[in-house]
């Protein structure tokens, strides 16, 4: 046996032609894999397999000699190509055996829905001989735990993500914490910034990335950059504790470019920062359609402090809603430093708020000009004491509409929020 399966890994293996034809998202081996770390439980390989019980066979050959725990889902239904119990068996060489109580419970559930069980579901009741039943409280076909040799433990779970949590959830993480796995547990927390790149981030905390408890990685997406600090311990609460004084240096080297933790978004971060400060904001949106103000209102309680938008997509909109000059819009364009101001000192003085801020651009893919092309967006701000700003980039034309649109968004809520921690704010 090789060293890696010496040291209590798991493997997680999925079974289904679908899968890798790409008709379904393989989301079971997302929640498997963020429950082995919340387990502790180490986790260094994932397959996928069509239903071919040749290729199972090989992969299965393969996974015994360097994991001690595997996991496999679907292949548990009554059709012809559900073929991962009796590969299971065929392969460690046992005999099926089909089991009455699994018919009895699988005619009942058939009889609670108005059915009758079909011949083939009896396929659903043959498990190897010396296997336990995993058992599945919604749907028909049951799981199996087995160790068809010391050392090596199998679990099988249905294909059906909402029958394999629910399996996972009541048999299956208790039956491992009995057998001594998931001592330890992995808590992780992420860190969030906007305005950096990955690699600038990277060579600031570049010394970080040598930690062993806890680890240090980072993540790139969407316009942002996370770091996810990761640390092993008896609990949540040691874990944390481990990694906190590792998130702080990390959170003041970053400084106004860290904005959150986890599931924070950066209109989160603004919400908190206006309510701090007892102050409120209105939006107007050209470009974006509605896309600013959406972000704002997806946080509860947002109406303590978001007051409301003007979707100003024609010329005439923001010359009657926003007070934007007929002769500036004529002579400059909706896409311009002037108009952006214009907007966002329009729609504060309008809704008689603290701040307003604009958004005005070219998404694309059409309607752009060697002089305004595509991705070219200005980003107004109108603060306490009538100060406006306006803010100009390029976010390229080669990039989508959905992709400038959201960009453009997050720039605007980013902006609003550096200008938010500067304690001369009144």
């Amino acid at each position: 046996m090789s060293h890696s399966a010496e040291t209590n890994s798991a493997e997680i293996i999925c079974v289904g032609t679908e899968l890798l034809l790409g008709e379904i998202l393989n989301s079971n081996a997302q929640f498997l894999a963020q429950q082995l770390a919340q387990l502790g439980i180490p986790h260094y390989y994932q397959t996928v397999v069509g239903d071919n019980p040749l290729r199972l066979q090989k992969v299965l050959a393969i996974a015994c000699e360097r994991s001690r725990l595997l996991i496999f889902t679907g292949g548990l239904g009554p059709t012809p190509d559900d073929l991962t119990t009796e590969t299971l068996a065929d392969f460690f060489e046992v005999p099926l055996i089909e089991r009455p109580d699994i018919l009895e419970d699988i005619a009942r559930k058939f009889a609670s829905r108005g059915r009758v069980m079909s011949p083939s579901n009896r396929k659903q009741a043959l498990i190897p001989k010396g296997a336990e039943i995993l058992p599945n409280p919604w749907g028909s076909a049951p799981g199996i735990i087995w160790q068809p040799r010391s050392g090596l433990t199998l679990m099988t779970f249905p294909g059906v993500p909402s029958e394999m949590q629910a399996m996972w959830q009541q048999t299956a993480v208790p039956y491992l914490q009995s057998q001594g796995w998931g001592k330890e547990i992995i808590y992780s927390q992420t860190l969030r910034f906007w305005g950096i790149g990955e690699s600038t981030l990277a060579e600031k905390v570049v010394s970080f990335f040598d930690l062993k408890n806890p680890t240090v990685a980072p993540y790139a997406g969407k316009g942002e950059v996370r770091l996810r600090v990761s640390a092993k311990a008896s609990s949540e609460a040691a874990a944390l504790e481990l990694i906190e004084p590792v998130a702080q240096q990390l959170r003041e080297i970053a400084g106004a470019d860290y904005y959150g933790n986890d599931d924070d978004t950066l209109a989160v971060a603004v919400g908190k920062l206006l309510q701090d400060a007892g102050q409120t904001l209105s939006v107007a949106e050209s470009c974006t359609g509605g896309g600013l103000g959406h972000l704002l209102t997806s946080v509860s309680g947002s109406s303590s402090y978001f007051k409301g938008g003007v979707i100003s997509y024609d010329n005439q909109v923001k010359i009657l809603l926003l007070d934007v000059n007929p002769e500036d819009l004529a002579q400059h364009g909706a896409v311009s430093d002037v108009v952006a101001k214009q907007m966002a000192l329009g729609v504060k003085q309008r809704l008689a708020t603290t701040w307003g801020l604009s958004i005005t651009g070219v998404a694309g893919p059409t309607g752009g000009t060697e002089e305004k092309p595509v991705g070219l967006v200005y980003i107004g701000l109108a603060g306490p004491d009538e100060q406006v700003e306006s803010f100009v980039y390029s976010f390229g034309s080669q990039r989508s509409r959905d992709w400038i649109r959201w960009i453009s968004t997050c720039n605007a809520l980013d902006l609003l929020r550096r200008r938010l921690l500067i304690p001369s704010n009144p």
